[in-house]
C-alpha cells in the first residue's frame, strides 16, 4: 500500500521526530490504524452491526511524561500548530483543532496525567478522507497514557475513552464503531461489532486468494463530523426510535414497522427514509457475513456493497456528488460492487475489484471522477506499542 511505512521505520522516524522537538528519546511509541467500513453505515448509533477493516496507515504517538504540568502537543502533519496548555485547564475547546483529540484523552485522566505528558503524533491516515484519522490519534495517544500512567485499560476502556474524546470534548457525535475497529481488528480479518452488546468476533476477509482487492478512492472533498450533517442525522435517528418505541432502531425486527413513521409531514417522510436505511443496512451487515462465513465467493458481496450506497444518497442523504461520480466511475470499469465509506458529506468510497484490474479501475475512476488517491486495502492488525 502505497505510502505506508513498516512499524519498525515509523517508530523510528517519530522517536527522532520527538527526540528532536523535546531534546530527549520518547518513554515509548504507540500506534493506531485508519479504517474502512466493509458494510454498516450509521448503524452504530442505532444499536446494528458493522464490518470494518483496519488499514495499514497508521497514527504514531510518541510520548514521554513530563513535571511541570503542561501538556505539550506536537504533530508532523500540523507544523506551526503545536498546543501547550497547563492539564488543569484542559476543557473542551482548549486547545481546538486538531490539539483536540489528545487533549480529549489525557482531560479524561486529569489527575493521573497531572505532571503533564509530552506527546509528538505523526501518521499516514489521510485527513478529511473518511478514514477515521480522528480516531487513529486518539487510539494511539489512548495506549501511549494507559501505559505511561499504568492505567490497565482493556481494549473497551480504549475504546470508550477514545470515543469520549471525539463526543465530549471534540463534539463530534460519532458511535463506537472508529474507535472499536482501531483497537479490535486483526491482519487477515473483518471485524464483526455488535454495537448493542460490543461483543465481537473477526471475519476471515482474504480478497488476495480470491483473486480480488479492496480499492479506496478518496474523493477529495474532505468533511468533518464536527461539522457536518452528521449530527442532525443522529437526531433523526434518535426521534425515530422514539416515534416507534424502541431504544434503537435496529431493534425493530424488519421494516414492516416503518410505515408508522409516515405521518403525511415531510417531516414524517423524512424519518422514514432515515429508518429505512439504517434497518436495511443492518440486514446487509447480516448478509455479508453470512457469505464470508460460508465461505461463498466474495464478488457476491458487490451488489450489497452498492445498494447500500443507493442507500446512503437516496434515504440517509449523505452522498455527494464526488461520491456518487467515483461509484459509479468504478462500477462501469468493472468493479463487483462499490460504495462511499464513512459519516458522509465527502471522504472516500471502496469499490470490490478483481485483483489484476486496480490499475484499470484506478485510471478509469481519476478519468471520470477527478478523483486523486486511490489505495488498495489489506486488513490489517490494530492498536500497538511499537516501541
Amino acid at each position: 500500500m502505497s505510502g505506508v511505512l513498516p512499524d519498525e521505520e515509523a517508530a523510528a522516524g517519530a522517536a527522532e521526530a520527538f527526540a528532536a522537538r523535546f531534546g530527549a528519546a520518547p518513554e515509548g511509541v504507540w500506534a493506531a490504524p485508519g479504517r474502512v467500513n466493509v458494510i454498516g453505515e450509521h448503524t452504530d448509533y442505532n444499536g446494528g452491526s458493522v464490518l470494518p477493516v483496519a488499514l495499514p496507515h497508521t497514527v504514531r504517538a510518541a510520548a514521554a511524561r513530563r513535571d511541570d504540568g503542561r501538556l505539550v502537543l506536537v504533530s508532523a502533519q500540523h507544523p506551526g500548530e503545536d498546543a501547550d496548555v497547563a492539564v488543569a485547564d484542559l476543557a473542551p475547546g482548549t486547545p481546538g483543532g486538531w490539539a483536540g483529540y489528545p487533549a480529549g484523552v489525557v482531560e479524561q485522566v486529569r489527575a493521573a496525567a497531572a505532571g503533564g505528558l509530552s506527546l509528538l503524533v505523526d501518521g499516514d491516515v489521510p485527513a478529511g478522507a473518511g478514514l477515521s484519522s480522528s480516531a487513529a490519534l486518539e487510539c494511539a495517544v489512548a495506549l501511549a497514557v494507559r501505559d505511561l500512567l499504568g492505567l490497565g485499560w482493556g481494549p473497551d476502556d480504549l475504546v470508550d475513552v477514545a470515543r469520549r474524546a471525539e463526543n465530549d470534548f471534540v463534539g463530534a457525535p460519532t458511535g463506537i464503531l472508529d474507535q472499536s475497529a482501531s483497537v479490535l481488528c486483526t491482519a487477515g480479518h473483518a471485524l464483526h461489532l455488535d454495537t448493542r452488546d460490543r461483543s465481537w468476533d473477526q471475519v476471515p476477509l482474504d480478497l488476495e486468494a480470491a483473486g480480488l482487492a479492496l480499492l479506496v478512492v478518496d474523493s477529495g472533498t474532505t468533511h468533518s463530523h464536527a461539522e457536518s450533517g452528521y449530527g442532525e442525522r443522529r437526531r433523526q435517528c434518535e426521534e425515530a426510535a422514539r416515534r416507534l418505541g424502541v431504544d434503537y432502531l435496529c431493534d425493530l425486527p424488519g421494516t414492516d414497522a416503518l410505515a408508522a413513521l409516515d405521518d403525511g409531514t415531510d417531516e414524517g417522510a423524512v424519518l422514514l427514509r432515515r429508518a429505512w436505511h439504517v434497518v436495511t443496512e443492518d440486514a446487509r451487515v447480516a448478509e455479508v457475513v453470512d457469505l464470508l462465513r460460508a465461505g461463498a465467493d466474495p464478488r457476491g458481496t458487490g451488489p450489497v456493497l452498492t445498494a447500500g450506497h443507493a442507500s446512503l444518497r437516496d434515504d440517509f442523504e449523505v452522498s455527494v456528488p464526488e461520491l456518487d461520480a467515483v461509484v459509479e466511475a468504478a462500477l462501469a470499469a468493472g468493479a463487483y460492487g462499490a460504495r462511499m465509506v464513512g459519516g458522509g458529506f465527502g471522504g472516500s468510497a471502496v469499490a470490490l475489484v478483481d485483483a489484476g484490474a486496480v490499475e484499470a479501475v484506478s485510471a478509469a475512476v481519476a478519468e471520470r471522477a477527478g478523483a486523486p488517491r486511490s489505495y488498495v486495502v489489506v486488513p490489517a492488525a490494530g492498536a500497538r506499542r511499537l516501541q
